[in-house]
C-alpha cells in the first residue's frame, strides 16, 4: 500500500472516531436525562436524596452515581484496547468519559462548588444551564422537580437577571 492510501485511512478513522466519541458524548445528555428524571428521582432516590438535602459534607451517597456511571467507560476502554482492539469502540469509550469530566466541571465545580472555582466570563447558555439547575434544586424533594437536563436547558430557563449561588448550601 502506497503512503498516500494509508494517510487517507488514518485521516477517516480519525474523522469518524471523532464522529463517534461526538455522538456519543450527546447521546449521553440523554442518558444523563432519562436516568436522572426516573431513576435518580425514582427508585434511587434513596442514594440522590443526599443530593437534594442541605448538608456540609465533602461526599454525598450521590457520589455513587459518579462510580456507576463510570463503569461503561472504563469497561469499554479496558475490554476494546487490552482484549480485542477496535477503534470505533474506543471512541464510544471516550464519548462517555468526556461527558463524565464536562459533567464534574459543570455540576459539581461550577454549579455546585465542591470546589471553589467559577469561569469569570459566562456565556448566556451557561448562566441558563446553571439557573436551571437551581430551579431543579429548588425542590428537596423527589417529586415535582423539573430540568433534568446536565448540559442542556430550554429557553424557557433563560434567567431575568443571573447571580450565582453564594454558599455550596444555597446550591443543594
Amino acid at each position: 500500500m502506497n503512503l498516500a492510501v494509508v494517510l487517507v485511512m488514518d485521516w477517516m478513522l480519525i474523522f469518524i472516531c471523532s464522529i463517534i466519541t461526538i455522538g456519543t458524548f450527546l447521546f449521553w445528555e440523554f442518558i444523563a436525562w432519562f436516568t436522572h428524571k426516573y431513576i435518580m428521582h425514582g427508585l434511587f432516590w434513596v442514594w440522590h436524596k443526599s443530593h437534594h438535602t442541605v448538608h456540609d459534607h465533602r461526599l454525598e451517597k450521590n457520589d455513587w452515581f459518579g462510580v456507576v456511571f463510570s463503569i461503561p467507560s472504563i469497561g469499554i476502554f479496558y475490554y476494546f484496547t487490552l482484549v480485542h482492539y477496535n477503534p470505533y469502540m474506543v471512541a464510544v469509550g471516550l464519548g462517555i468519559f468526556c461527558y463524565g469530566l464536562f459533567y464534574l466541571i459543570f455540576h459539581d465545580i461550577i454549579v455546585h462548588q465542591r470546589m471553589r472555582w467559577r469561569p469569570e466570563n459566562r456565556s448566556k447558555y451557561l448562566q441558563r444551564m446553571i439557573h436551571a439547575h437551581y430551579i431543579h434544586h429548588s425542590k428537596h424533594t423527589k417529586e415535582d422537580c423539573e430540568a433534568f437536563g446536565f448540559l442542556y436547558a430550554p429557553k424557557k430557563y433563560e434567567p431575568k437577571k443571573f447571580s450565582f449561588k453564594k454558599q455550596r448550601q444555597e446550591t443543594q
